[in-house]
This record gives structure tokens, sequence and C-alpha cells, in this order.
């Protein structure tokens, strides 16, 4: 069933579990999130960024609105990462049921006035909407963010922030990055500053970043040809712990690409004669699925649909 992101994530927060956000950009991984929301009996939010929107047409979001509609379990139709207000109008217009509008990388003045105005809108249409607060390294869909960049959300400024605007969800910068490079070894996560903002916001708040980077998935990818770094994620424990503090959404990006890039390699490289795409693009979705079984498992949404 198609709700809103609030529907979901107010229950998560006021019960203590997580809901994940999944990036789609495919039918593929479209079907593959759907599939495991339905089978672990959870609700789940379908996040589709202005590149997906862009790549995927019409197609994908019609996809995205539709099949939602259809599920058994409820399901939000996200726009992730909203450059500007024109691009969260195009999500409203395309039937989306959660927007998040991102102006963190601009002065708090600037980020209240684009976000109060993005809320007016989309709470005409009974469409509830993300904000973002403070900014996180790494490469986001419209703007990279280098380290030193990066700024940890403030949290007395968390509150004025939410009051001011009126936005219903808060995605805050606690230590975690965009992409598959984190740092080396374990990042650090600032549990305290996150307690702290979540006794002065009481609105579901939001995690980016925070994919697991998962080594065996870097392994296979290595295995099967492809070329990447030291790559590392976000540690299950501190995703456990941050979930306990008041986070209710954490998004999920680049572990499903890992996974469905890895079986591609290695399904054509077993069989480099196969062309049929049905062959290596199954396999494929099936590794998402339960890449995102996994991360449901994790947040304690099982169960929860």
């Amino acid at each position: 069933m198609l709700v809103t992101g609030l529907e979901i994530l107010k229950k998560a927060r006021a019960e203590g579990y997580g809901v994940g956000a999944f990036n789609v950009n495919n039918m593929e991984f479209l079907q593959a999130v759907l599939e495991a929301a339905e089978e672990q009996k959870s609700p789940v939010i379908l996040a589709l960024s202005e590149g997906a929107m862009k790549y995927g047409g019409r197609a994908l979001t019609l996809m995205a609105v539709e099949l939602a509609k259809e599920a058994r379990v409820p399901v939000a139709v996200h726009l992730d990462h909203g450059s500007s207000y024109e691009s969260v109008l195009r999500a409203l217009r395309a039937g989306f049921t959660s927007v998040m509008i991102d102006k963190s990388h601009e002065d708090f003045e600037t980020n209240v006035g684009e976000t109060k105005r993005v809320v007016e809108a989309a709470h005409a249409l009974g469409v509830t909407v993300e904000a973002e607060l403070g900014r996180l390294a790494g490469i986001e869909e419209h703007v990279a963010v280098d380290e030193k960049d990066a700024l940890l959300t403030n949290p007395e400024e968390a509150r004025l922030f939410m009051e001011r605007t009126g936005a219903d969800y808060l995605a805050v910068a606690i230590g975690t990055s965009h992409g598959a490079y984190k740092g080396k070894g374990r990042p650090f996560i600032d549990h305290p500053r996150l307690e702290r903002i979540a006794k002065l916001v009481p609105a579901p708040l939001v995690l980016h970043g925070a994919s697991a980077v998962p080594p065996e998935l870097v392994e296979r990818f290595r295995a099967s040809g492809g070329e990447i770094g030291e790559a590392a994620g976000i540690h299950p424990e501190d995703i456990r712990k941050a979930i306990s503090l008041g986070i209710a959404k954490i998004n999920t990006d680049t572990d499903l690409r890992l996974a469905f890039t890895a079986l591609i390699r290695e399904t054509l490289n077993k069989n480099p004669k196969e062309f049929d795409p049905r062959k290596y693009l199954g396999p494929a979705r099936e590794a998402v699925k339960e890449v995102v079984k996994s991360r449901m498992e994790l947040f304690g949404s099982v169960g929860r649909a």
C-alpha cells in the first residue's frame, strides 16, 4: 500500500526500530526491494534520486508508484536529495509520497527558507518532507563534499530548524558519509551528538551514508574483475545504537550496487557466451534482494508491516 513517509517513520521512531530507504535505479532494483519487503513483512521506502529519475524516466517513476500501491506492506515513494523546489514539484506531480529537499550545503537561513517553501507545497498535497542539516562527506547526487568541509549537525540548530520549517523528518550528520569510502577501519559515529539531537527533536531522524560495504561483497566485486579501493562501511553495532537513539530511516545504496554488479560480473565470467539479459540480471536481482532482507533484519523492521 502506498503511504507517506511519516506514516512509516513516526511508528518506527515511537517503537524503536528503523526502516530502510533503498535507492532504486531500474526495474530489477525495484522488484528486489519490494519482494524483500513483502517476504520480510517490513515497511519500506523506495528512494529515487534525481539521477535515477532522469535515467529511468517516466517508466521508472510509474512503476515505483503503481507497484507501491499494489504492495501488501506499507511503501513510501521518496525523492532522495532533491536539489531544488522545481525538482520537488516534479516528484509531487509524479505521485511521490515523500520528498527530500537538500539545501544542507547552503547557509542556515537559506536552508530554512527553501525547506519551508517545499514543506508548504508538499503538505498541501498530503506529502511529507525530509530535510537535512549538517553536511556529509562523499558524493551525493548533485554535490561533492570534501572531508574537511563536512559539518556535523548542531543539536540546538536542529531544534530551531525543525520548529521554523515544519519538516517531518530530519537527516543528520553524525560521522557517516556517502559512497564506498567512509574511512579506514571502523568509521567514528558521534552517538553522544545524536543523543542530544534526539532529545531536542522528537521527529524521526534520518541516517544517510549508512551502507555497510560488506567485505565479502567488496571481495566478490574484486574477484570478478572489478576495481575498488579500500572500501569501508558503517558497522552494524553503530547502526543498532543509532536506531536506539532515534534514527528511524536508514539509507542504503552502495551495498545494492556492489551486489548487483558483482553478480553480473560473476555470471558473465562463468558464461562468456551469454547474451540473454534475463540470465544475468535475474541473479543480480536476487543478490540485491538478499542484501535488502539482511538490512531489514539489522534495522528491526521485519514483521512490522
